[in-house]
């Protein structure tokens, strides 16, 4: 594609925190970027505004009753999107053929399928969605690496490692000369709080995240550090790297978004304001850079760098997690699918803050009788591993 030329752009996820800072940078440089296609589960009254101002000709939604209200708002508008509902919809605008780059923002699970039919095509992957890797993993590099995709990761703690790491390092840490990735994680709402308090936890003080603007569910995963464990299990399958060399570091400033740390005793870090449009502005015009309507950080300003080893009596998720990447097979994909369902049913006042981490636990036990060597098989997994977390969870609300 020329230099000049419009990059075509899918973003699944449009609505999210994400799919909205994504529409932002694109907004900023009209010259480089077209959206193709947005989509959206049921918030079909903010894809209509986002496909007013940007002309999709696709949006795709997940709930019919959603769709049917969007298509009937656009015709009134005059607006010439088509409106798409469906799984099978959403596989479609990613793998589309005039589509360049796919950003990859849906939340959970329920964006596996799309995504991976982005890599199959041999697309622009803009990772946001860690569940992907995290399900999937040895199943979608492959499906990277038969696609000839081009695979760069949104969170801000694996772009920052993306560039902190040299250009030839090719999924070979030892060759490269790393000892350590280091994952930055901000400790959340509850890093300092009494560990008798966290029982009494509500959803509000959990989404109530000191540093960043997340939706619901990812501010609970930040508050019991669930993120970081599943940016351990992203960032095994991005760099190749062991659970032995991935190190988690709490950072309670955030703006040290994540470290390389190298055999000769240099260590890489990459700064700046905690603010979602860097890696995305990064990863959209990567190899170059744009601007991204970030604030310039202000080293004065921030004066001080703070860094603290994590608790794993305050966190059991994350050492969950770290259990999850050694066990392999199906663990992972358990972890996670327990997960959703915990925090869930958490942010529905059904189950404790605390109960979250025994759900997945419990879960994690029965693991070791599921395969997950096929994408069937995956899906499955998932499955299996949500009625396990339900049955628990049902139990913990009764005895609430």
């Amino acid at each position: 594609m020329a230099e000049s030329a419009l990059r075509r752009l899918t973003v699944l996820g449009a609505t999210g925190s994400i799919g909205r800072s994504t529409l932002d940078v694109v907004a900023r440089h009209p010259d480089r970027f077209e959206v193709f296609a947005l989509s959206a589960f049921r918030q079909h009254e903010i894809l209509l505004a986002q496909c007013l101002q940007f002309a999709p000709r696709y949006a795709v939604l997940g709930d019919a009753a959603a769709a049917e209200e969007l298509a009937r708002a656009l015709r009134t508008a005059g607006s010439r999107t088509e409106v798409l509902c469906g799984e099978a919809a959403l596989e479609e605008v990613a793998a589309a053929e005039q589509v360049e780059m796919v950003m990859a923002a849906i939340v959970g699970a329920a964006g596996l399928r799309p995504t991976l039919a982005a890599a199959r095509a041999g697309k622009k992957v803009l990772l946001a969605n860690k569940e992907a890797l995290v399900l999937s993993g040895q199943l979608f590099m492959d499906a990277v690496k038969a696609g000839g995709a081009t695979l760069l990761p949104i969170d801000s703690e694996h772009n920052a490692i993306f560039q902190a790491l040299p250009p030839n390092y090719a999924r070979s840490p030892a060759a490269a000369g790393v000892r350590r990735v280091l994952l930055t994680a901000s400790g959340g709402p509850f890093r300092t709080a009494p560990l008798e308090s966290l029982a009494e936890v509500t959803p509000e003080q959990a989404c109530a995240h000191p540093n960043w603007v997340m939706g619901r569910k990812i501010s609970v995963d930040s508050a019991t550090m669930m993120n970081k464990g599943l940016e351990v299990i992203e960032a095994h399958w991005l760099f190749g790297a062991s659970a032995d060399i991935i190190e988690v570091v709490v950072h309670p400033q955030s703006v040290i978004h994540s470290m390389v740390d190298y055999a000769d005793g240099s260590v890489i870090a990459q700064l700046g304001n905690p603010d979602m449009r860097t890696p995305i502005a990064h990863a959209m015009a990567w190899p170059a850079r744009i601007d991204a309507g970030v604030r310039p950080l202000d080293l004065f300003e921030i004066a001080r760098l703070d860094f603290e080893r994590p608790d794993f009596a305050r966190f059991p998720c994350l050492r969950l997690a770290f259990e999850a990447l050694r066990a392999g097979g199906a663990a992972p994909a358990v972890l996670n699918a327990a997960n959703e369902e915990a925090v869930a049913a958490f942010l529905e006042r059904r189950i404790g803050f605390l109960d979250i981490p025994a759900v997945i636990a419990a879960c994690l036990e029965r693991s070791g009788s599921l395969a997950v060597d096929s994408l069937d098989a995956v899906i499955a997994a998932d499955a299996r591993a949500r009625d396990w977390a339900r049955a628990e969870i049902s139990q913990r609300t009764v005895r609430r």
